[in-house]
C-alpha cells in the first residue's frame, strides 16, 4: 500500500495506490481508518472502482448508509447517487450541512472524468478556521446561524428510508433539541435548524469551519418564515454580514485543493471537517457518484 503526500504545503490529501494489492477490499481496514483519522481525506486510486464496489468498499468502516436528498439514486432502493446533475460550479458546502442528518462521510467514485474541468474541490475546515480574523472567529463563537426548510414526504424519507411514517419523522425529530419543526396536510416537514459555523471534528476534537453558509448565502438567503421553502440567518434572525461571507470566500479560496480525477478513483471524505465543491465542465459524458454513510469507528 503506497501513501503518497500532496506537494502544496498546505494540502492533506492522502492517495493510496495500487501498486502490490490490485483489490481494494485486500486493504487493511485498521490501516485506513489510521490514516481517516488523521488526514480526513484519502483518495484511492488504480484500483477500477466502480460505484457497486464503491458501497462494498464504504460497507466495511460505515454502522449504516444513507439517502442524497437531491441527486437521483442509481438503484430505486439503494444508496449510490449520481453526481452529474447540471454541469455548473458547486460552491464550498458540508454535505447536508444545512440539516439536522449529516453523514459521517462523503464517497464519491469516478468511472468517467470530464474531458476538461469538473474537478471536486475540498476545503480543510481546520486550515480556514485558523485563517479567519480573531474578530469573525469572535461572531460566529458567539452567534449561532439557522436554516429554515422545507421538505416534502419524498425528501425526508430520504434521510429515515422509503417505510418511514410521519410518526417516525417526529420521533427521530423530537429526538434534536436544535430543531423545530411543523408538519402540513400534505406531510411536508417545515425544519428550523440551529447550528454553529463552527464544528468539533469527528477524529482529534479540532475547531473546524465546516458549514453551509457560502452555499447557504447564495441560495438561502432572506427573511425568515415558515412560508418560505428555505432561508439561512443567524439564530436572532439577523443576516450575516457581507463583509462576513466577504472574507470567508477569500479565505477559502486561498486555500482550494482539488481533485483531477482519474477513471476507477475512489475518495473518502471526512464531512465534518472537510467542505467540498466542484468546478463547472462541459462534458457530458462525466460520470460521478456518491454515497453518505455514517462511519463506526
Amino acid at each position: 500500500m503506497t501513501i503518497q503526500i500532496d506537494l502544496p504545503e498546505t494540502s492533506t490529501n492522502k492517495i493510496i495506490y495500487s501498486d502490490e494489492c490490485k483489490d481494494i477490499l485486500n486493504l487493511s481496514v485498521a490501516k485506513i481508518q489510521e490514516m481517516f483519522k488523521s488526514s480526513g481525506i484519502i483518495l484511492f486510486r488504480g484500483f477500477g472502482i466502480t460505484h457497486e464496489l464503491m458501497q462494498v468498499f464504504a460497507e466495511q468502516f460505515s454502522s449504516r448508509l444513507t439517502r442524497d436528498d437531491d441527486k437521483p439514486l442509481v438503484e430505486p432502493n439503494g444508496f449510490v447517487s449520481l453526481v452529474d446533475i447540471g454541469m455548473h460550479e458547486i460552491l464550498p458546502h458540508r454535505e447536508n450541512g444545512s440539516s439536522p442528518f449529516s453523514p459521517d462521510a462523503v464517497w464519491f467514485c469516478c468511472t468517467v472524468p470530464a474531458a476538461e474541468g469538473g474537478e471536486t474541490l475540498f476545503w480543510d475546515g481546520i486550515q480556514v478556521w485558523q485563517k479567519l480574523s480573531e474578530e469573525l472567529r469572535k461572531l460566529f463563537i458567539s452567534k449561532k446561524i439557522k436554516f429554515v426548510h422545507k421538505f416534502p414526504a419524498d425528501k425526508w424519507k430520504h434521510f429515515l428510508g422509503s417505510d418511514a411514517t410521519i410518526s417516525d419523522a417526529k420521533r427521530v425529530l423530537d429526538g434534536f433539541n436544535n430543531v423545530k419543526y411543523q408538519i402540513d396536510q400534505e406531510e411536508s416537514i417545515y425544519t428550523e435548524y440551529i447550528c454553529s459555523a463552527v464544528l468539533q471534528t469527528k477524529y482529534g476534537n479540532q475547531n473546524a469551519f465546516v458549514n453551509d453558509i457560502i452555499t447557504g448565502n447564495s441560495n438561502l438567503k432572506g427573511s425568515v418564515n415558515l412560508e418560505l421553502e428555505s432561508a439561512l440567518t443567524f439564530e436572532d434572525g439577523s443576516l450575516i454580514p457581507d463583509a462576513a461571507i466577504e472574507e470567508i470566500e477569500k479565505v477559502m479560496y486561498s486555500l482550494t485543493q482539488e481533485i483531477r480525477w482519474k477513471p476507477g478513483d475512489l475518495v473518502m471524505i471526512d464531512n465534518s471537517r472537510f467542505l467540498h465543491g466542484r468546478r463547472a465542465f462541459s462534458d457530458n459524458r462525466r460520470r460521478l457518484f456518491s454515497l453518505l454513510s455514517y462511519l463506526n469507528f
